[in-house]
């Protein structure tokens, strides 16, 4: 089973990259949010993803996006594929806003320890584990590298959020938990407790990020708690939770789930799905990144392909258009950039980083004078098609330059096209598109049916 890991493209620009989420630019108004497979658990990031994590989550936020509309707008637009969202631009507020309707979690082990006051918010002696409080509580945290507890007056204080915002902010908070209880006490689920993120849009005040997902809340079978509210039945990703405490070894938790851990937490996130939303989930496919593809390019957020061309200096800009110029007519994105293999060759390894990951398929054109090293470096470190297309200057510099590009070491499959059209055409026949391969049948009949019809007049003037 293929998991969405991580999400790379030359055509949108990151903005950012979370424990779960990937976030790219669109425009200056909208925002494309990733939701991967990737599972966090004490502020880190396991090595072991979860397949169909991120569909349950996106499309789980979506749901609740528009059923809470009407307590608060939010900055959700529309799904493009059932791991990706387009939302609004927000400028975020780095407080999360964490309920609680139930002492339990972190909560609960802090209270064990003699803990009785929480942001600022006291919790009465004599609680029992998995207790319902009288009404939810709001304990906020501050948005950092590791979240930390902190009370309302100290959030103003320190800047984090006007007074009068947060105000605004705990209302909403609580509105949107009262909302989440009922809906989900129909369905037979406790939410026992959750987060929720904020932004500005235009001065106005937003929901953001996600909400009640099983990555953000705590779910309870109410039918289960009732019968043994100290053993309640986890719906969320606390079973992990529990898992690596249980296996927490020298103040360290693993980061690895071994395969009947990852098939039951997969189990659950389908199910909390379903049992919230009354829909049932398609089979995980073999291969997200195919239907992501096709996705996005249906909605035109991105091209089928992409050909980069890695200039070894700005001086080859010339040369490097008139390939761009043939690319361009077959409808691929064209990345330029200059790399110069021996003056900044280290830019390699970030092209290793997006280029070797990308959704879509790609290959480079490397444009470079004199000894030509920048096509075999960029061939022995990427795992997409690279074409040499030297530039030169006359007639001897081309000899030069042509046997370097033509004599590569071994382990750097670089191919060598002399034509800039040429080399154009290569690239876009490497990237094995359908649409193109129709079009490139398309103009080879043609090449042949005006071969026929020049042949014929030849042959006509020659008999007369």
């Amino acid at each position: 089973m293929i998991c969405l890991t991580d999400f790379q493209t030359p055509q949108l620009k990151k903005l950012h990259s979370g424990k779960v989420r990937d976030s790219f630019r669109i425009d200056e108004r909208t925002r494309m949010i990733v939701a991967t497979d990737r599972l966090s658990s004490f502020d880190n990031v396991l090595k072991t993803p979860i397949p169909g994590k991120g569909a349950v989550l996106n499309q789980l936020a979506a749901f609740w996006f528009e059923n809470t509309r009407d307590v608060i707008e939010n900055h959700f637009i529309r799904i493009l594929d059932p791991n990706i969202s387009l939302v609004r631009e927000a400028v975020p507020i780095r407080v999360e806003m964490i309920v609680r309707g139930y002492l339990t979690g972190s909560a609960w082990r802090g209270y064990e320890q003699g803990k009785r006051v929480f942001s600022g918010v006291p919790i009465a002696d004599g609680m029992k584990k998995n207790q319902a409080f009288k009404e939810p509580i709001v304990t906020p945290t501050t948005k950092e590298k590791n979240d930390r507890e902190i009370t309302p007056a100290e959030l103003v204080e320190e800047g984090w959020v006007t007074f009068e915002i947060y105000q605004a902010m705990e209302a909403v908070a609580r509105k949107l938990f009262d909302r989440g209880q009922t809906l989900l006490n129909e369905r037979g689920i406790i939410l026992v407790d959750t987060k929720y993120e904020f932004g500005m849009i235009d001065n106005q005040l937003v929901l953001i990020d996600e909400i009640h997902t099983p990555d953000s809340s705590r779910f309870w079978s109410k039918e289960n708690y009732e019968a043994d509210p100290d053993h309640a039945e986890q719906l969320d990703k606390e079973y992990v939770r529990s898992y690596l405490m249980k296996h927490k070894k020298d103040g360290r938790y693993p980061d690895v789930l071994p395969e009947e851990v990852v098939q039951e937490t997969t189990r659950r996130y389908r199910d909390i799905f379903g049992m919230i939303t009354g829909r049932e989930l398609p089979p995980l496919e073999e291969d997200i990144r195919a239907r992501i593809r096709y996705n996005l390019v249906q909605h035109k957020i991105i091209k089928e392909g992409f050909v980069a061309i890695i200039m070894g200096s700005a001086g080859d800009l010339d040369h490097a258009n008139k390939i761009k110029d043939v690319l361009e007519k077959y409808g691929v994105m064209v990345d330029m950039r200059v790399i110069s293999a021996h003056k900044n060759g280290e830019r390699i390894t970030e092209l290793m980083a997006e280029y070797n990951r990308t959704i879509e398929p790609g290959a480079v054109i490397a444009v470079a004078g004199r000894s030509n090293g920048l096509g075999g470096a960029l061939a022995a470190n990427l795992t997409i098609p690279v074409i040499n297309c030297p530039p030169f200057k006359d007639k001897v510099d081309m000899m030069v330059n042509v046997n370097s590009s033509l004599m590569m070491p071994s382990h750097t499959p670089a191919a060598t096209v002399i034509d800039p059209a040429n080399a154009a055409m290569m690239a876009l026949r490497a990237l094995n598109i359908a649409r193109l391969r129709q079009q490139f049948s398309e103009e080879i009949q043609q090449m042949k049916e005006d071969l026929i019809k020049t042949d014929s007049r030849v042959r006509g003037t020659n008999h007369a």
